[in-house]
């Protein structure tokens, strides 16, 4: 089995917590409905984190990226720090003023909010 990414990006990497809350998924429905509109590419954070050489260095080599935590745990935050690759273009949803829950129902302005905020903050 294969240790290099499969996923290729062009210019924006878009990693999201996809965690158990409502605002972890809300972060995975924002990464899909971008890489939909064009913004970039939805990449696997999971991959990272398991400190897989090939994805850790696209993360690295990428000339821009989005990384969305849902809360401030800091999961996405604490993967990039173990894989020793500068955390840039990274929001907080919680942050957005949206509170952590387990409705998984996700609200339409919620996914909107998101998704300005990580069009802005790509760096």
């Amino acid at each position: 089995m294969s240790k290099e990414c499969a996923c290729k990006t062009n210019q924006v990497m878009i990693l999201a917590c996809s965690g158990g809350s409502n605002v972890g998924q809300l972060s995975n429905q924002a990464a899909i409905e971008l890489t939909r509109e064009g913004v970039g590419t939805m990449f696997c954070l999971a991959g990272i984190g398991g400190n897989l050489s090939g994805f850790v260095q696209s993360a690295v080599d990428v000339p821009k990226m989005v990384v969305m935590d849902g809360c401030q745990i800091g999961c996405a935050k604490a993967i990039f720090k173990e894989a020793g690759v500068d955390l840039r273009g990274h929001i907080v949803l919680t942050d957005l003023g949206i509170e952590k829950n387990k409705d998984f129902d996700l609200k339409p302005e919620d996914l909107a909010k998101v998704k300005e905020a990580a069009r802005k903050a790509i760096v």
